[in-house]
């Protein structure tokens, strides 16, 4: 079968679905993969086919500087949504015309991301099955409250509710430009309402996040959706400083960024107290220089090859970072910013293997001095150690590999 993935987002959003392209590569199946062209090394590591969306994740976003910067300025979740929102409707044409070009011949689309909607519009287009996909819950339920959203805050009987009230705000926001470029690109009648019955395929793990009851049978939890990478080898530099001390602490915070780097950089070193670990730069713009010689500073490093040889892993709590930690089977220090990040800070923190977090823009010394105290206690690396050993028994990519096969049938 032939499956055309798109999505549009962070390294982080990409990754996982580079994973599952290749899955279904070796499967004998065959895939493309659209998304930022930033994004895509990962996938092309993999030897994943790929195309390049329209727009600039790292650079523009149609509203000041990268997605991170975007999302991390906006205080408040409506305000990252409406920030989100624009850069889909600026390119919801192009993503259109691109996706139905790639697609055709193709037996189904996997749409997520902020290109779920125009991926679900171009299986209608091509009459072909779409199928969702998505690194956190966007399926209404009692269990839980929307993801963007403060956990443990609401009143639990509003927890469904929330979940309509949000997807209900993104759909208004992006339904004049979806509708636009439906009827510009291949002639569809306007959308007067968000997609609802279609399968969806969740690349998170059950063992974390249980799915709940109430959800409809075509919604599945899957597993994480993650794969070495080929052929990797540690830099010189960085097997030395592992074997010359104790497992260091990792710090990292992905594609996040648009905060004070200089008060997280400072935060970071008096945190550590002296303490080794190694530092990520990531999207972060942090200055990695004259860093103290405890300190190590990392390129992209596989998290599956990286993580099981740390103390500890301090992050913002982006859904693959959380899982690779995890399923590493160490402890975590969260300082989340945006989006769903809070959210898996919270999962972490009910598992007993991460502090209460703080958020990013105030995290502090203390902060992380106080969290990885935290980490290294005994019973918290228990824990760890057990939460690990259940998600790497869990098949991920196999299980969506199933229901997709399942899902779309033979051609």
């Amino acid at each position: 079968m032939k499956f055309a993935v798109v999505t549009y987002g962070t390294e982080g959003d990409v990754r996982p679905l580079a994973a599952l392209c290749a899955t279904l590569d070796a499967a004998g199946h065959e895939t493309v993969l659209l998304a930022d062209g930033a994004t895509l090394a990962s996938a092309q590591r993999l030897g994943v086919a790929t195309q390049a969306l329209a727009g600039d994740i790292q650079g523009s976003s149609g509203a000041g500087g990268s997605i991170a910067d975007v999302v991390a300025r906006s205080a408040r979740p409506n305000d990252a949504a409406r920030a989100l929102v624009g850069i889909a409707n600026t390119h919801a044409t192009a993503w259109l015309r691109q996706t139905i070009e790639a697609a055709r011949g193709c037996d189904a689309i996997v749409a997520s991301g902020l290109a779920g909607f125009v991926g679900l519009s171009a299986g209608e287009a091509l009459g072909i099955p779409a199928i969702g996909a998505g690194m956190f819950p966007l399926t209404p339920t009692r269990e839980f409250a929307y993801p963007f959203l403060p956990p443990a805050r609401l009143w639990h009987r509003l927890n469904r509710a929330s979940f309509h009230l949000v997807n209900g705000f993104l759909w208004r926001a992006f339904r004049p430009s979806l509708n636009a470029a439906r009827a510009e690109v291949c002639g569809l009648p306007p959308r007067r309402r968000m997609w609802a019955t279609h399968p969806v395929l969740y690349g998170y793990s059950p063992t974390l996040l249980p799915r709940p009851a109430d959800w409809p049978a075509q919604v599945h939890v899957c597993g994480q959706w993650t794969l070495p990478m080929p052929d990797w080898t540690p830099p010189p530099a960085l097997a030395t400083f592992l074997d010359a001390g104790e497992p260091p602490v990792y710090i990292g915070f992905g594609s996040m960024g648009g905060f004070d780097t200089g008060r997280l950089r400072q935060a970071l070193v008096d945190g550590l107290g002296g303490r080794r670990a190694l530092f990520y730069p990531g999207w972060s713009r942090i200055d990695p220089s004259d860093l103290p010689a405890n300190i190590h500073v990392l390129g992209d490093t596989p998290h599956d090859w990286l993580f099981p040889r740390t103390a500890c892993v301090v992050h913002h709590g982006g859904s693959g970072t959380t899982h690779s930690a995890a399923r590493a089977g160490v402890p975590s220090v969260v300082a989340p910013f945006a989006g769903d990040q809070p959210f898996w800070a919270h999962r972490l923190a009910l598992a007993g293997v991460a502090p209460p977090a703080t958020a990013g823009v105030r995290f502090g010394a203390d902060d992380l001095a106080r969290g990885l105290g935290y980490a290294d206690r005994p019973e918290v690396r228990a824990r760890a150690a057990d939460l690990g050993a259940r998600l790497r028994a869990e098949d991920g990519l196999g299980t969506a590999v199933g229901h997709l096969t399942r899902l779309v049938g033979t051609p």
